[in-house]
């Protein structure tokens, strides 16, 4: 989201109200240490079905702020996203995320693909989400059993690398004229339909 202003405004002579994402912008804040990949893969294994959520890039703080928000609500046991061109755990973040932050697993690694092969390796299923014609609904998606939800970043989506690495893709139905969800947004439809098929008993 490009913000209105790039600073304080003035309007008949007095000094308009700063913008308050336009200053957390121009601040940079310190990063909280974040699990490696080894800390990662150990997590995995300590769990028999493991739900975890890979994030490509995503670069909003408040974006990732309410994402670990809902990862939190639906049970992740992790979120993995790459050390380069992506948001890590910073005030910014853990405000936003209302706590979340502070317990839900974040794992920053350097080569994103090949942490999706070990994860694969490890017998998790990967399904992206993409808006391209040949991916299916996430309604219509097994999403049952080891499990790595993967969503794209702001405006740009998934990197090709990425998605080249996910066993499946996976669209959300639109109904009206915008094309696609805000990453938050779009995360929290996705954990919750894994939600609630994780939470059907086999018939």
């Amino acid at each position: 989201m490009k913000d209105r202003f790039s600073g304080p405004r003035r309007e008949h002579g007095k000094q308009a109200r700063e913008n308050r994402h336009v200053r957390d912008s121009e601040k940079p804040e310190k990063t909280m240490p974040a699990l490696d990949e080894d800390e990662l893969m150990a997590l995995i294994a300590e769990h028999e079905v493991p739900f975890v959520l890979i994030l490509d890039c995503v670069q909003d703080p408040h974006n990732l702020g309410a994402i670990l928000r809902t990862a939190d609500a639906a049970g992740v046991h992790a979120v993995v996203a790459p050390k380069d061109k992506a948001v890590g755990i910073t005030e910014t973040v853990r405000r936003i995320s209302v706590g979340a932050a502070d317990h839900v697993p974040f794992a920053q690694v350097t080569n994103l693909a090949r942490t999706m092969e070990k994860l694969k390796a490890a017998g998790l299923w990967l399904v992206g989400t993409s808006d391209h014609a040949k991916s299916k609904s996430i309604y219509e998606l097994d999403l049952k059993g080891p499990l790595a939800l993967v969503m794209g970043a702001e405006e740009k989506g998934m990197r090709r690398l990425t998605e080249e690495n996910c066993d499946f893709l996976a669209s959300i139905p639109m109904a009206g004229k915008v094309e696609c969800l805000n990453v938050s947004v779009a995360t929290g439809v996705c954990l919750f339909e894994a939600v609630r098929q994780r939470a059907t008993p086999p018939s």
